[in-house]
């Protein structure tokens, strides 16, 4: 179980392998996009919507409809992240979902979380490589109902910048409401272990999320790097645990409230606040 910290404030949110799995993205939602392309690239070629995805590209993938689609698939098998790329499956999506043809199955543990920590006041926020757009239908359209009302907003490699890069964080916050804007109020979770190291080089605290499916930690990163394998075995922070304590501290008495909980890295730690100011002790 991890615990969050009191000051954690905003929950930052990855997609693939942290909320949906993988096979999700790459069995069924990368290979409608390449059939609905080849089935209405034709049609799609001239058509007045179509065309700023079309022209996002270089003009020496776009010759014709036959190069187009070679260079789609191209770069579709190699994963590339490319802006273009992203928006124009995220354009090919949308149908699908609107015609039931796609729905995303979330982890089951995802739904009720996300209702738990928004009813408890945490901010939510989404960061994945797709689209923002992308993204938005992905939340309309899940197994589970239509989640957007949880999310406050969402990022991606436009409007933050690469996963695997400390300044993404760093926009990130500072783009955020004004009470959100220190980076030791957000926590990040995501399945790659590189993300999260980028995320706390940013002054995030950050967790590594294993689920099935996902490339497993190698021993190394299993050490260095806190992991659940659940969304529900993150724990809200409860004031519950606290008591007061009264210290003699130079002759005062201190009146304390100590906290007993596991930290990030899951140690017992003892977390000390002074919650009122002292008297003169009598002698």
């Amino acid at each position: 179980m991890f615990t969050l910290s009191s000051q954690i404030k905003a929950i930052l949110l990855d997609i693939e392998g942290t909320l949906c799995p993988i096979s999700f993205v790459k069995d069924i939602l990368f290979p409608y996009a390449i059939t609905s392309l080849t089935e209405n690239l034709e049609t799609l070629w001239t058509t007045p919507n179509f065309q700023p995805y079309l022209n996002a590209f270089h003009p020496f993938s776009r010759t014709d409809p036959d190069t187009f689609l070679s260079h789609i698939k191209d770069l579709m098998a190699a994963d590339n992240k490319m802006p273009a790329l992203k928006n124009l499956q995220g354009f090919l999506w949308r149908s699908g979902y609107e015609s039931g043809a796609l729905k995303c199955t979330l982890f089951p543990d995802v739904a009720p979380v996300l209702q738990k920590w928004n009813s408890s006041g945490l901010k939510i926020f989404i960061y994945s490589s797709g689209s923002v757009a992308a993204q938005k239908l992905l939340f309309q359209y899940t197994d589970s109902g239509d989640l957007r009302l949880h999310i406050s907003d969402y990022y991606d490699t436009v409007n933050a910048g690469a996963k695997n890069d400390s300044q993404s964080y760093a926009r990130i916050i500072a783009g955020s409401p004004e009470h959100l804007r220190r980076a030791e109020k957000w926590l990040f979770c995501s399945d790659r272990a590189c993300e999260v190291e980028a995320a706390l080089t940013a002054g995030l605290e950050a967790l590594v999320v294993v689920r099935p499916g996902n490339i497993p930690l190698d021993a190394e990163e299993s050490s260095r790097f806190y992991h659940v394998q659940s969304l529900a075995d993150i724990s809200l922070y409860e004031r519950a645990n606290e008591y007061s304590q009264i210290s003699n501290v130079g002759g005062k008495a201190i009146v304390q409230s100590v906290l007993v909980r596991k930290d990030l890295y899951f140690e017992p730690v003892r977390e000390i606040q002074t919650l009122a100011t002292s008297q003169q002790l009598k002698k």
